[in-house]
């Protein structure tokens, strides 16, 4: 019988290995261990060997705590404008809802990912300037409610417009989801048909790394930032394109997926674990993956955690399993999830059944997040995405914090407003809460002026959209002569005449340079090998290989076998080789 490949049979020597590799880890540095884990991996396969599947790590955050970049600002006055935000953005959805109940919106989305906007509000989303042609932010359709609270705060929408969310027939109302043709002022770009946004992002990046590589438009630091549900990775288009971001390295492109383990009925992965999933489809396909799945308040477990008995637990936990214990109380996490093994319950035997409950998630800090947004702005050579834990309905508590309801719910009752009010300290008495009226502090106060710094500081406010541009001259009708004289008794395919308009207008001294055609494939077949000499083939990375040089018996057409002198032969032989990519990159 075969043994089992988990079975150690020799301990003492595992410890050995074990205790080499830990060495050389605090004396030579990570990069020199995995160098060596490589050479074995290597070594090993040469035996025919079947290595174990390692395109994931431990669930847990991917940035230990000693490396994590500290986030600078006030964390308590950053917490309370927060809390601002989330009270706002409700208010507005169940007002109207209150009014008409057939508008809709959506509540818990937000909630559960306002940290991840506000820090990026707050240290990294750039606004164009004179200086800085700023950042582009795709922002999650189901969030804009808290898109609006922040502004409202910032004094660039009011409270009358709020009170017209989703209701923008007649003007100064508020558009239900993020799009530029209904607020062309405001937002960058439309993303709630689901599954564009990333798609989007994903050739925004890479339109822009070919605008700098053109000497169109520089690039500088500017980043693409794309905000998702993880529910929405299922879409075949949230996906579609990013093995061409890993091949591109658009180290100009960041994906934010808000994994709050639930969609619209239910949990994403009840039976598995949608972050491990999406870390493995991401790896795979060339990307930076940085996990934030725990928050800060873990951090004193996990050095107890010498045995690793707790990333044992937190790994074979499922979804569904995670759901549960938020969705219950301290009690019922200390009995099913430390519960599991003595030792881990004895890990928590100093904790009471509140401090579980409020052990949290890392899409929640804002010191996690914060640490996990620096690192990927920094990062060189891939585009990076960040797997962000939260709870979906944060806060919300008796309304349906974590429940499979949550998604759904658009007004809270007396008791719940008060809950939620207690819960992030809004400063509304009990007599108001039945208007669920919405809250600003004076224009004086210390927290209006830290957010209009923080926004300052980044060059103003955001999202804001400039529609300004360059006007190109528009070519003369004339330069389509050839086209539009027609061809006589001669018969030609729309994609030949097609082939021509393209021609003249490349031409064009004016416009020339601001036309590409991308086509995949065929060019030949339609008659645009001409262009592969005239304009080349883009790549961002350059000609990397020496291609083939095709020396076949073609010969062009008129020209007969073995007639004049060879230059028939020696035309095709360079067409060929140009359209193998050896000729200019641009």
């Amino acid at each position: 019988m075969a043994k089992d490949s988990q079975t150690d049979l020799d301990p003492e020597e595992t410890l050995e290995w074990v205790e080499s590799i830990t060495a050389i880890i605090e004396h030579e540095g990570v990069e020199r261990a995995q160098y060596l884990l490589e050479r074995l991996s290597s070594k090993v396969t040469e035996t025919g060997a079947q290595l174990p599947y390692a395109i994931n790590t431990p669930y847990r955050n991917t940035i230990p705590v000693e490396n994590e970049s500290r986030m600078p600002g006030d964390l308590f006055m950053e917490r309370g404008l927060r809390s601002l935000i989330r009270w706002n953005a409700m208010a507005m959805v169940m007002r109207a809802n209150l009014k008409d109940g057939t508008l809709g919106g959506h509540i818990s989305s937000f909630q559960s990912s306002a940290t991840l906007y506000d820090v990026g509000f707050n240290y990294f989303f750039r606004a164009r300037t004179d200086s800085h042609q700023g950042d582009l932010v795709y922002i999650q359709g189901h969030t804009a409610p808290g898109i609006y609270a922040r502004s409202y705060l910032e004094g660039r929408i009011s409270e009358e417009q709020l009170d017209k969310f989703r209701q923008e027939v007649g003007g100064d109302g508020l558009s239900s989801y993020p799009h530029p043709w209904l607020m062309p002022d405001y937002w960058q770009f439309p993303t709630v048909s689901m599954g564009l946004g990333p798609l989007q992002a994903i050739y925004q990046a890479r339109v822009m790394k070919y605008l700098d590589h053109r000497e169109l438009v520089e690039a500088k630091d500017r980043k693409v930032w794309c905000f998702v549900g993880d529910g929405e990775m299922d879409e075949p288009e949230s996906q579609g394109a990013i093995s061409l971001a890993g091949r591109e390295k658009l180290d100009n492109l960041i994906f934010v997926i808000n994994c709050n383990l639930q969609r619209l009925d239910g949990p994403v992965r009840g039976n598995g674990k949608i972050i491990q999933e999406l870390e493995g489809s991401f790896r795979g396909a060339g990307w930076n993956v940085i996990k934030v799945v725990w928050g800060r308040m873990w951090d004193p477990l996990f050095e107890k955690d010498k045995h690793g008995i707790m990333q044992k637990r937190m790994d074979e936990a499922l979804d569904g399993d995670y759901q549960s214990y938020k969705s219950r109380d301290g009690a019922f996490t200390r009995e099913h999830f430390f519960g599991k093994y003595p030792e881990l319950l004895k890990m928590v035997e100093g904790l009471t059944d509140e401090d579980i409950y409020r052990l949290n998630r890392g899409g929640h800090d804002p010191y996690k997040v914060y640490a996990a947004y620096a690192a990927a702005a920094s990062h060189k050579g891939q585009p990076t995405v960040i797997l962000a834990k939260t709870v979906k309905g944060y806060g919300m508590g008796l309304a349906g914090e974590a429940q499979n309801i949550t998604h759904s719910v658009k007004k809270l009752d007396l008791a719940e407003l008060k809950e939620f009010r207690d819960r992030f300290d809004i400063p509304l008495p009990d007599s108001e809460l039945e208007a669920v009226p919405y809250y600003r502090p004076p224009e004086d106060s210390p927290e209006m002026r830290y957010l209009k710094e923080r926004r300052a500081a980044l060059g103003g406010s955001f999202p804001s959209r400039q529609s300004d541009f360059t006007a190109l001259k528009v070519p003369k009708l004339d330069i389509f002569s050839n086209v539009l004289k027609g061809t006589g008794d001669r018969e030609i395919s729309t994609t030949m005449a097609f082939v021509r308009i393209l021609s003249a207008i490349i031409k064009d001294k004016e416009v020339g340079n601001r036309v590409v055609p991308i086509v995949p494939d065929e060019a030949r077949t339609f008659g645009m090998e001409g262009m592969f000499r005239q304009l080349g083939i883009y790549s961002s990375v350059g000609q990397l290989y020496e291609p083939h040089r095709c020396r076949t018996n073609y010969v062009l057409p008129g020209r007969p076998k073995g007639s004049g002198d060879g230059r028939g032969y020696q035309r095709r032989w360079r067409l060929c080789c140009l359209v193998s990519g050896c000729n200019k990159l641009f």
